[in-house]
């Protein structure tokens, strides 16, 4: 009988807020150790803590866009344990009423789409964090991060491999990303999560878990659970039984060591914090939070294929990468003639995503590359300019700010000589100067053509109109 690996996630995302949840102090990342920790972080004694609208806006958003119950009445509680970068001796977390419960997020899985359902997701703050580097006989103590607004998401253990973990975190951080719920970075602590894996014989009851903490790459946690899973079967096949602990996973060594006994929610002793009153959400303000909400991947790609149906479907979704992606591509193909927009999509997505993000200039300057863009595309329409030198000289210098497409132009002498009588002009001078191309050409040399058309753009300073050229040029050899 097979083995069967069972996985549960509890994934904390750092809320989109400028300030914690609980006080006025900053969230930003990077700043000075204890720079950021006000007497409310700490607990100094007769401060109050505050909740933070803006973070229940978020955990709400989030409740929407996987379907879950928002409950209009939940509590705050405070946990109780001691660590060194706890400074107030507890967390202040939602335990038996969290703000919402359920929901579901999709996967593709072997079997096809597979539903992974939510227990809960509860608002709580972050603690402190311990510095172990540049300290040789002690540990340092950073509490910026502490009061630091979380949502804490806890699936059920509805996955069946390290594959299926990894598809379900991807997706539940593309959502919370694109909903503006988090930033998502997980190298600065914003996005991670602990696995709970188990092992059992199929069709058995699940079997005891181990909890690997503080994991923040796709690539660990894959690693993670498939290292955890295989030293359970090995343990169970020896005759051995899971002790139920905490583990951390070692990326260097590829491995998994204890940590800790795994506690239960008994032992954090949790009751209602004194200093909250419980939160009570209105069915308006959810309705108000459902009708602003930002719009999914999914949904932006069906903005993009219904107004510009001449962008093909691969395109559409590079464009729906992200929101500010989204407004760029459709806020420039609004002012492009149809016919043009595929031109200027390659545009987007090939040598100006080469040269930088447009997507994360200012209002301002965005406006003004999306009119360069339909300018840059009507020269070439109209002849004007070429399509190489579109993309290689003019929109490079766009990207600088060297002046607009006409001043371009005119500033570097580009503009495509499509006088037919000035081309064959040229064209007779070439083929008069190389006799023996010509002959090599006629005797069915293909690269002599080549090597004729070079000739001729060098003698026109490349700005040929390249279809007359070509249309000349093979006229003129087949006499």
């Amino acid at each position: 009988m097979q083995w069967e690996i069972v996985v549960g996630l509890e994934t904390h995302v750092q809320l989109l807020t400028r300030s914690k949840i609980f006080s006025g102090a900053s969230t930003a990342f990077g700043a000075a150790p204890n720079t950021q920790a006000c007497a409310v972080d700490i607990a100094l004694p007769g401060v109050l803590p505050v909740l933070n609208k803006a973070a229940v806006e978020k955990a709400i958003r989030f409740g929407l866009a996987v379907g879950a119950k928002i409950n209009k009445w939940s509590v705050f509680a405070r946990k109780n344990y001691f660590y060194p970068d706890l400074p107030k001796g507890y967390q202040i977390s939602q335990y038996e009423i969290p703000i919402m419960q359920g929901g579901v997020i999709s996967i593709e899985s072997k079997e096809g789409e597979k539903k992974v359902r939510l227990t809960r997701a509860h608002l709580e703050e972050d603690a402190g964090k311990s510095l172990h580097e540049n300290f040789r006989d002690s540990t340092g103590i950073d509490l910026n991060r502490a009061g630091t607004p979380l949502l804490e998401i806890v699936s059920e253990p509805d996955m069946r491999s390290a594959k299926e973990a990894v598809a379900y975190v991807q997706k539940l951080h593309r959502l919370v990303v694109d909903y503006e719920i988090s930033d998502g970075n997980m190298q600065e602590g914003s996005f991670r999560f602990d696995a709970n894996v188990s092992v059992r014989r199929s069709g058995q009851p699940l079997g005891t878990r181990c909890e690997i903490k503080n994991l923040n790459s796709f690539r660990f946690l894959e690693h993670a659970i498939e290292f955890e899973a295989n030293r359970q079967i090995e343990i169970l096949e020896q005759g051995g039984a899971i002790e139920q602990e905490t583990r951390l996973y070692d990326p260097d060594k590829n491995e998994t060591r204890s940590m800790r006994t795994k506690e239960e929610a008994h032992d954090y002793r949790y009751f209602p914090d004194p200093d909250l009153l419980p939160l009570e959400v209105s069915e308006s303000w959810i309705e108000e939070i459902r009708a602003k909400r930002p719009k999914s991947q999914e949904e932006r790609q069906a903005e993009i294929k219904r107004r510009f149906p001449e962008i093909p479907e691969d395109q559409v979704i590079q464009h729906a990468a992200s929101p500010s992606s989204t407004i760029f591509a459709t806020t420039t193909f609004a002012i492009v003639p149809p016919k043009e927009r595929p031109f200027v999509s390659n545009l987007i997505l090939g040598p100006l995503r080469a040269l930088g993000q447009p997507e994360y200039l200012d209002d301002q300057q965005r406006d003004t590359l999306s009119r360069q863009l339909k300018e840059l595309s009507m020269r070439v329409t109209d002849g004007t300019i070429s399509n190489s030198t579109a993309t290689g000289t003019v929109l490079p210098a766009l990207w600088n700010r060297e002046g607009s497409v006409k001043e371009i132009i005119e500033k570097q002498n580009l503009k495509q000589i499509s006088d037919t009588a000035e081309i064959e002009k040229i064209v007779d001078n070439v083929l008069a100067a190389n006799p023996k191309q010509v002959q090599d050409y006629r005797a069915g040399k293909e690269k002599a053509f080549n090597s004729l058309f070079g000739q001729v753009m060098k003698a026109t300073g490349r700005n040929a109109n390249p279809q007359q050229l070509t249309e000349i040029l093979k006229r003129k050899l087949a006499i």
